[in-house]
């Protein structure tokens, strides 16, 4: 009968499993070499933990020199957002993680596609009726109606729900009532018929999580939905044989289905990839862990990190420390080699949640950034400015030289500033050099009153010089403070506070504020060489008259 009802259900499939063996022959590669997928769906949203898994993906995949390669999971209609596949494409490339082979911008490019879940039907089809010949599957009539008194009837028992044994209706059709209810043209799908004991427990070794106990599975599950496309857990099994995948990188949510998809696999003949089964990002809320979640943390998308011009290499970074727990003592050990060379293995990632931090993601961009040169932070700075900040685009192309010697400053030595994070940051904080928009942000300090600023100030420009070296400059500065009620001892100053109106932080922060309008920023004799005389003698001016 098996042979009978495959024809019967697939009259239209000529080709066979053997032919699409012959087509996806193994790959010749060395047996050392792994090979890795990423199967994101078309939903219109691309999240931290889509990059998190591909991250592992590109290092399991690269580290064996093996290739890694995008499939695009379409098969769910409803689903699909246009244009997403260029949002996967485009973002994931931001972060650096570029396909070997499947979908790609310029097309498909590798033998063992398509790589669209919708244009495979037809290799769908033949596995399905191939299933079909063996005795594995049977057709379903059972409507969504049919199937919720089930669910009620299950529940009210207190059993499992699902379609399996006594449950499942269809599964014990005779072949003459198979064929009546076609010729009624009734809808149908099409079941595993399961062979599974859920009382039999397997061991089973998953790449991150060592040793873990699995029940077979005896669920007749839909592989074959009523308009001949199929369900998640065929499909991917289908790709992964055919497109001669390894290893599988997966969120733990699919830890319930596994058992679904090795009897699959057995079922098929094929050899299982190894599983990874990724822990949940996680993030800690009123000191509690919890899942990071679409609906509340913008920062789970990709977009919040490329719109704030987050660098990729501080990303990356970041991410690998949470993938491998021995990565920062790695680092520690290697400053300057890159991640590449780092060891990672699956079996020490986390099996409990990965815990998110973005303060942790600024501290390490800041490690990341000090390294980088000032060119290749303005590089990165205009290309994000170009998509993301018109306004800031303008300004960095406009003071692109004079930007770069302006990051310089403090940025080498033995202890090097470490305060750049991200471009949205780094633009507001070199903000106070664009006379563009430029205002003074801060008061001046507590100790210097306007008329006491305005004395400062005017005793500042009859002295200024901009070939003053530092020392030169700084000398001025306490010859001003000195002379006009203020001490350069900080000293004295702790010894007799009230015998002075400040000291010389004071002086200088006043004079700070008036010339980049604020009383924080880095060394202020190097910005205004930077600057020039004529804006250094402009600003105080203006800040002179806004005292008045």
């Amino acid at each position: 009968m098996s042979k009978e009802l495959a024809q019967l259900l697939f009259p239209n499939v000529d080709k066979t499993i053997e032919y699409y063996e012959e087509l996806y022959p193994e790959r010749n590669l060395d047996k050392k070499a792994k090979v890795t997928r990423l199967g994101p769906s078309p939903t219109g949203f691309i999240h931290l933990g889509n990059l998190y898994g591909a991250l592992v993906d590109e290092r399991i995949a690269h580290l064996s020199q093996g290739p890694m390669l995008l499939r695009i999971e379409d098969t769910d209609d409803k689903r699909k957002v246009e244009g997403s596949e260029e949002l996967i494409i485009r973002s994931l490339k931001f972060f650096g993680i570029e396909f070997d082979e499947g979908v790609s911008l310029e097309g498909e490019k590798g033998i063992y596609g398509p790589y669209r879940q919708s244009d495979r039907r037809e290799i769908y089809q033949t596995a399905a009726k191939y299933l079909t010949e063996k005795g594995f599957t049977y057709p379903s009539f059972v409507s969504e109606e049919e199937m919720a008194q089930i669910r009620e009837e299950q529940e009210k028992a207190g059993v499992n729900t699902g379609y399996y044994g006594k449950w499942a209706k269809d599964r014990e059709l005779t072949f003459e009532e198979i064929k009546d209810n076609l010729d009624a043209g009734k809808p149908w799908t099409l079941r595993l018929k399961s062979g599974g004991d859920p009382e039999v427990v397997m061991k089973f070794k998953d790449g991150i999580r060592g040793e873990i106990n699995v029940r077979q599975n005896n669920l007749d599950v839909v592989i074959l939905k009523q308009n001949g496309i199929p369900t998640y857990h065929f499909a991917h099994v289908v790709d992964d044989h055919f497109m001669r995948v390894t290893d599988v990188v997966r969120g733990e949510e699919w830890l319930s289905t596994l058992p679904i998809h090795l009897e699959l696999f057995f079922v098929m003949g094929w050899r299982r990839p190894n599983y990874n089964h990724t822990a949940h990002l996680m993030k800690v809320e009123d000191g509690k862990k919890r899942k990071l979640s679409k609906r509340k943390d913008p920062e789970l998308s990709l977009e919040y990190y490329m719109k704030d011009g987050y660098f990729p290499e501080a990303v990356t970074e970041y991410l690998m420390t949470l993938m491998n727990s021995n990565y920062e003592e790695w680092r520690m050990k290697n400053p300057d080699k890159s991640y590449k060379e780092f060891a990672f293995k699956t079996k020490n990632m986390s099996s409990s949640g990965a815990l998110f931090d973005l303060n942790k993601l600024n501290d390490i961009s800041k490690d990341v950034l000090v390294k980088m040169s000032e060119g290749q932070i303005l590089d990165f700075m205009i290309s994000w400015s170009e998509k993301f900040d018109k306004d800031a685009n303008k300004l960095l192309v406009k003071y692109r030289d004079e930007l770069g010697r302006l990051l310089a400053i403090g940025r080498s030595g033995k202890k090097p500033r470490k305060d750049l994070v991200n471009c949205t940051q780094i633009m507001d904080f070199v903000s106070y050099y664009f006379d563009e928009g430029f205002s003074y942000v801060d008061d001046l300090p507590e100790r210097v009153s306007k008329e006491d600023a305005k004395v400062i100030l005017r005793a500042y420009l009859d002295t200024y010089r901009q070939g003053d070296t530092n020392e030169a400059w700084f000398e001025k500065v306490k010859e001003i403070t000195d002379s006009n009620g203020f001490t350069s001892n900080n000293k004295e100053f702790k010894k007799a506070p009230d015998l002075y109106k400040g000291n010389i932080t004071d002086v200088s922060t006043a004079i700070r504020v008036a010339v980049v309008g604020r009383q924080q920023s880095p060394d202020l004799w190097s910005i205004q060489q930077v600057m020039g005389y004529d804006r250094v003698v402009a600003r105080i001016e203006k800040y002179i008259e806004s005292l008045d």
